[in-house]
């Protein structure tokens, strides 16, 4: 594991851990965590070569209880998404990182394959995009970037390499009198509007949710309401990524590892 990308997987787990304790320290006794902040902010400090694996047991701890927590004060999770998945050809691209934008891009590209090389309608094919772990980002708006500064905490950067704090898998506004990119229809939004399934995990979204209540200085529900309301329109959240992956699989869609 390269140096920055530890860096990077302790700077995700410190949000994540630190917003599912805040939400798992509600007074409720059924989901009462004993994990407090500063238990865990040293495991989120932790080396990760020789404590990591120590780290994930109590990061997956907390996120269950606060994931349990969530179940219970809103069981309603929606899963009609699972009778759109109607074509012959069925597939689910896995994001867990944000890559630039890829997972979501692969997406569009499989799908613009298939129907060129088989000579098939769109109407054939469903496809599935799980955003979860980092890759929770992909599925915050611009506004969500720009007001938490994401790209620059997240050390993002685009298809030159150069650090950015654009949400990669969104299309950057059409410039006027210009006509749009060759590749703005692989985008999550205009993907979206031509069918695709778009997830998001909710356990990794605590930690968008911490993001705004630590800069904002929200309690937790404030924070998560907030958060929601820079989600992506038309991203549907779910208990977490793995439950969207395994629900998609089961009704019929191929696992790709897409970043």
């Amino acid at each position: 594991m390269s140096a920055r990308s530890s860096s990077d997987r302790r700077a995700f787990l410190h949000r994540m851990i630190a917003g599912t304790a805040a939400m798992a320290a509600a007074p409720t006794a059924l989901h009462a965590s004993p994990f407090g902040p500063a238990h865990a902010d040293a495991a989120a400090d932790a080396d990760a070569d020789g404590d990591e694996r120590a780290q994930f047991s109590e990061f997956g701890a907390l996120a269950m209880n606060a994931t349990a927590m969530d179940l219970s004060a809103d069981p309603e999770w929606d899963t009609t998404w699972t009778k759109k998945i109607t074509g012959k050809h069925r597939a689910m691209f896995d994001a867990p990182e944000v890559s630039e934008g890829a997972g979501v891009f692969r997406a569009g590209v499989w799908a613009k394959q298939y129907t060129d090389v088989f000579k098939m309608p769109a109407s054939d094919l469903s496809a599935v995009i799980v955003l979860r772990h980092n890759g929770i980002i992909l599925a915050m708006n611009q506004a969500f970037w720009d007001e938490y500064n994401v790209g620059k905490r997240n050390n993002v950067r685009d298809g030159k390499g150069k650090k950015t704090n654009k949400n990669p898998a969104l299309a950057a506004p059409p410039e006027p009198g210009k006509q749009p990119k060759p590749f703005d229809a692989y985008m999550l939004e205009q993907q979206m509007a031509r069918g695709v399934i778009v997830l998001a995990c909710n356990m990794a979204f605590a930690s968008a949710v911490y993001d705004v209540s630590k800069q904002d200085k929200l309690k937790m529900p404030e924070a998560r309401a907030k958060a929601l309301s820079m989600l992506v329109p038309g991203v549907i959240l779910q208990p977490s990524g793995i439950f969207a992956n395994v629900l998609a699989q089961q009704n019929g869609c191929s696992f790709v590892a897409a970043s």
